[in-house]
């Protein structure tokens, strides 16, 4: 099959939408199937639109103009009453228009990644060519509950593309019972339209990468937490801090790297100096060498507000580390509370800094839940069984779109 992975967000990507890309695009095609990348790029102002394994860019500056003459003020004034509508509805459109350009009329299946590319896809998409639409979260949420929550109007406009996105495609893909939950009973989403089942991962390459070292040193001393994420708001990483603070007034055998980057490092780094914490928290900045520093590492921490089915916790898990997560969105679905991690209450630092104490005191039951959580993890998540659900679903995309 010519099979095209398209996604809204900028590729590369520093979140976990990139990495199942990139690992689905490298099984497809060891499976002699022919695989490419459409994606936003990734510069700074987001400027053009990619078709990534073939170098093919398309500015977005030739696409602007065209858009604001058709859609101005006066013909669609809807358009230009609320500044995120607006800005989403002509990215969107771009988006569109580009995907038209790079002529994807020759694909059997388009796999996208979100609701938004889902949505524009299924716009411009030939008539045999079917679409499959795999989910990695909720957007609508996001915008609620994290970005603009005062904002109605956008909240109304981003619960229409949740709809739309999620049953454009012939078949949509969620990871997990939490976002299946979200869609059928608050977006309505008919049960029949969506298909569960975890993600895949490329575990062996990730075991391979972690024996290779780096060149940053765990000191001999101290025991190492450790994030490896996005620095953005929705990921709590300003509630672990505050935690790591408590922590500190009772025991200082620790430090806790930081890795990725993202808009709130600043804040960030502002308030992890503003609690005293310059010696403890280290801030490491995009890195290629995650598999061994988790190797390093003796506990994984994700404190996020929102979250779907994380590739770092599952990264966490394939090397063995105890993991403390909050109970948030699909978390509690990858993490048995004492068994194979500990969960805590979202946003909650008091419980947080208890969990931590808790697993740097006891090394026994620290190793046990890394033990529990790597063993578990190698049934999960190998990319066979992904992949194999994913072909038949694509198989049954094609199917309904040849039957209309």
């Amino acid at each position: 099959m010519k099979i095209l992975l398209a996604t809204y967000w900028p590729i590369p990507h520093v979140g976990g939408v990139w990495p199942f890309m990139v690992q689905l695009k490298a099984k497809l095609e060891s499976m002699g199937h022919e695989v490419d990348i459409l994606g936003n790029g990734d510069d700074a102002t987001n400027s053009f639109i990619y078709m990534q394994n073939q170098n093919r860019r398309l500015s977005k500056d030739k696409l602007l103009p065209l858009l604001k003459a058709k859609l101005n003020l006066t013909t669609y004034p809807i358009l230009h009453a609320n500044p995120l509508v607006n800005y989403a509805e002509f990215q969107r459109y771009m988006y569109e228009l580009a995907a038209a350009y790079f002529n994807v009329n020759d694909y059997d299946v388009i796999h996208t990644q979100d609701v938004i590319s889902t949505t524009a896809i299924a716009r411009i998409r030939h008539p045999n060519t079917a679409l499959v639409a795999t989910l990695h979260g909720c957007v609508a949420h996001e915008i609620r509950k994290i970005n603009h929550p005062t904002d109605f109007v956008a909240q109304a406009y981003y619960d229409a593309i949740e709809y739309t996105g999620s049953t454009s495609a012939e078949v949509t893909h969620v990871a997990n019972r939490w976002l299946y939950d979200i869609l059928t009973n608050e977006y309505k989403v008919p049960a029949e339209q969506l298909e569960v089942f975890p993600y895949g991962f490329d575990v062996d390459t990730f075991i391979n990468r972690m024996h290779m070292g780096s060149d940053l040193a765990r000191p001999s001393d101290k025991k190492v937490i450790i994030f490896t994420g996005r620095l953005v708001q929705l990921k709590g990483i300003h509630f672990l801090l505050t935690a790591l603070s408590k922590l500190k007034k009772k025991r200082d055998d620790w430090v806790c790297w930081i890795v990725g980057e993202g808009e709130e490092k600043t804040n960030l780094m502002k308030q992890s100096n503003d609690l005293g914490l310059q010696k403890h928290v280290i801030f490491l900045g995009i890195r290629n060498d995650i598999p061994a520093l988790l190797h390093q590492s003796d506990i994984f921490v994700l404190p996020s507000l929102i979250e779907n089915q994380s590739i770092s916790l599952i990264e966490a898990q394939i090397a063995g580390k105890a993991a403390i997560v909050s109970n948030a969105g699909g978390l509690p679905e990858m993490v048995e509370h004492e068994v194979t991690g500990l969960l805590t209450p979202v946003g909650d630092s008091d419980a947080l800094a208890k969990s931590l104490k808790r697993l740097l005191k006891e090394d026994a039951y620290r190793t046990e839940l890394g033990i529990a959580a790597q063993q578990w993890a190698m049934k999960q998540w190998p990319m066979n069984a992904m992949s194999e659900q994913l072909l038949n679903l694509y198989q049954t995309a094609i199917q309904k779109r040849r039957q209309g």
